[in-house]
Order: C-alpha cells, then sequence, then structure tokens
C-alpha cells in the first residue's frame, strides 16, 4: 500500500487499505475497512514490534472510529459534519491536555499571593503562549485561541489587581484610551502576548509529494 494506485486496486476488490502515520515512537495506523480488520490489523503489528523487543502499550493503544476522533501528539482528530453542510471532513483540533497543562500554567504565574515582578511574569508567560501557539498554530483552534487569550486577560488582570490593592477604576485607568477601548496589558514595557492574535494556518495536502529522505531520485 506504498501508492496510491495500489490503495486503489485493493479498494476495487473490496480489501481493507490502511496507512501509517508516525512521528518518533508514536505512531497511528489509519484504516479504510471494519472492525475485524482492524483488530486482525493490531495483532499483525504486536507481532512485528515483538522481535524488536518493543510492545504496544496497553494505556494509549486504543481502536476508535474516526466519528468518535483520537488524541496524537496534543491534537484531536476527528471526522465531523462541516457546519452549514452535509458534507464530512476530517479536522484536527487541540487535544484538552495540552489546553488544560497551558492553563495550569498561567495559574501558577499569577497566583494572587504571588509578589514577583510583573515585568519578568509577562516575560515568561509571553514565551510559553509564543511556544505553545507555534505549535498548534495549525489546528482548527481560532475559537480556543480566542478563549484561551480571554482566560490569560482576566488572570492577569486580576493578580495585578492583588498585587497593587488596585480597584477596578484604577484598572480602568491605567489599561482603557481616553474613547473607553481597552489596550494590551503592559508592565515595565513588556506587553502581555495575545494568543487571539496568532493567525491559523492550515496544512496544505501534498500526498505523496512531501520530500523525505527515503524519497527514490527520479531515474532518466
Amino acid at each position: 500500500m506504498h501508492t496510491a494506485y495500489q490503495r486503489s486496486r485493493r479498494r476495487v476488490h473490496g480489501q481493507p487499505r490502511w496507512r501509517i502515520v508516525r512521528y518518533a515512537d508514536d505512531f497511528v495506523v489509519l484504516v479504510h475497512g471494519t472492525k475485524t480488520h482492524v483488530e486482525a490489523l493490531h495483532e499483525d503489528v504486536a507481532g512485528v514490534l515483538a522481535p524488536l523487543g518493543l510492545r504496544l502499550s496497553a494505556g494509549k493503544t486504543r481502536v476508535v472510529h474516526m466519528s468518535d476522533g483520537f488524541d496524537f501528539l496534543g491534537f484531536h482528530i476527528r471526522w465531523k459534519r462541516k457546519r452549514g453542510t452535509n458534507k464530512w471532513h476530517v479536522y484536527t483540533f487541540i487535544a484538552d491536555r495540552p489546553i488544560r497543562s497551558l492553563k495550569r500554567k498561567v495559574r501558577a504565574l499569577t497566583h494572587r499571593t504571588s509578589q514577583q515582578n510583573p515585568g519578568n511574569v509577562l516575560i515568561r508567560l509571553n514565551q510559553i503562549m509564543r511556544g505553545w501557539a507555534n505549535y498548534f498554530k495549525h489546528a482548527a483552534g481560532k475559537r480556543t485561541l480566542s478563549r484561551l487569550a480571554h482566560f490569560v486577560w482576566w488572570r492577569v488582570i486580576r493578580w495585578l489587581r492583588a498585587l497593587h490593592r488596585w480597584k477596578w477604576k484604577d484598572v480602568r485607568r491605567r489599561f482603557t484610551t481616553p474613547t473607553g477601548r481597552w489596550k494590551p496589558i503592559e508592565a515595565d514595557g513588556i506587553e502581555l502576548f495575545n494568543l487571539a492574535s496568532v493567525p491559523v494556518t492550515r496544512y496544505r495536502y501534498r500526498g505523496n509529494t512531501i520530500p523525505n529522505p527515503w524519497t527514490c531520485p527520479t531515474t532518466a
């Protein structure tokens, strides 16, 4: 099943087809067939790994339908209907676990009893959020990024209020323009990074044209 032609021939004859997606020691096998075919392939994979001294992790290995989705490398991949249409597509979302991890880090840096320098806190928050956003910016996560930006903004504002003993009018005086529009949170010349400003750029499907070290050279 290395080429599209080989997979199409199996499809014509009603045979199941599969493809493997691997990153380091994590991999997913995508199967077009029945659950029986998947379970048989599960045993084949275990048989291939056994001579290498490896085995499938019981806690991480699952057989799921694409409509239920699965988590892989921090992403949640799922087959669902496109809103407003009857067409179904495979979407890549941000999984729940990395979202909870990011929130936990933000909470730790903005604890109300923390007496850290605001500039240093904003620098660390920006580093964490920029790295996180650059990794997940290829997922269908614009709404998730906006919700997280709202969460971070309120965490920082509440921490600053507790740190400086500000009232709400002090917050508005410092972070709004004369016309009443909100300005970015800033401390010691450091501006809080806005997760909602990260552009989402979906991966373009290139099929077999993706270069890799094992691509066979074209012979004349």
